[in-house]
């Protein structure tokens, strides 16, 4: 069905995906750097993916340390139009439990690295329209997949993006719990910035496994208390991606697909060859 392929990035816990057949394991060279790992490709209920361990296999990389330009250049190079992100996160407000599922349609970025998270510059500007940065299309059929697994899931919310590597302190939970922010995680804004930069249609499976540390009626955040519940979430976003996989189209067509078409704002003459040649595989259609 169709020649472009699905991506799937495995947040922490999530390390690998079972069940891929003609599997084949890529390493991909970028001019951004080094990727997190090799790309596992395959079919998974008949489609073409492609799997990322975010933070490499035997989790060997911080938040912090995380190339997300190099990350989404190689998935574009190998031909992926849409990325399911799976992410641990840490629950910002009393209803959303360890294991629930949260499918968040807006991020807050807290991080200080704007500039790694753009592949512009270079003498080629781009501002993509970011209003709505998750993929409303993708995020409802994420939605309906998540029903149809029974999960405890909630539509919507605010993903907010730390900076990490250390767990939040008490006033910093406390200020996004009353701010009303839904969840917390370390990863995904440079993700999904990135992603619409690259024409790939990008949502998010956040698996809660905490109430980071504003609800002091619960123990705080600790890794021992992540690792317990991402073993289970991790087979839960499993179950759901298998659901998933089959109902998105085979072709790409949704707005995300395009969102170059009027963000390139250099003319075309003066864009340098040297960036052509980096940015290739992200401006092809614009040549």
């Amino acid at each position: 069905m169709g020649k472009h392929r699905i991506g799937i990035i495995g947040g922490s816990g999530l390390y690998s995906i079972e069940g891929i057949t003609r599997a084949k394991w890529l390493r991909v060279r970028t001019p951004f750097g080094e990727p997190s790992d090799a790309f596992l490709t395959g079919r998974l209920a008949d489609r073409e993916v492609v799997f990322l361990a975010r933070h490499a296999r035997g989790h060997r990389i911080l938040p912090t340390e995380l190339n997300h330009r190099a990350n989404i250049w190689a998935l574009k190079k190998l031909g992926v139009a849409w990325i399911l992100s799976v992410s641990a996160v840490g629950s910002l407000q009393k209803k959303y439990a360890p294991c629930d599922v949260v499918l968040p349609d807006q991020f807050l970025d807290r991080t200080k690295r704007d500039v790694e998270h753009t592949f512009f510059g270079g003498g080629i500007v781009a501002h993509i329209a970011f209003a709505d940065p998750v993929c409303e299309e993708l995020r409802r059929l994420a939605l309906k997949a998540a029903r149809a697994q029974k999960a405890r899931v909630h539509d919507g919310g605010t993903y907010v993006n730390m900076e990490g590597p250390a767990f939040s302190t008490r006033a910093e939970s406390l200020a996004n719990h009353r701010a009303g922010f839904d969840v917390i995680g370390m990863t995904n804004m440079g993700e999904a910035r990135c992603a619409r930069e690259a024409e790939i249609a990008y949502a998010t499976l956040a698996m809660v496994t905490d109430y980071d540390c504003w609800k002091t009626d619960e123990a705080h955040v600790t890794v021992e208390m992540v690792v317990a519940n991402l073993t289970r979430n991790a087979a839960l976003a499993k179950a759901i991606i298998l659901r998933l996989l089959p109902t998105i189209p085979g072709e790409p067509n949704w707005p995300c697909h395009s969102a170059l078409k009027h963000a390139i704002l250099t003319q075309r003459q003066f864009w340098p060859k040297q960036t052509i040649t980096r940015l290739r595989p992200i401006l092809e259609r614009y040549l």
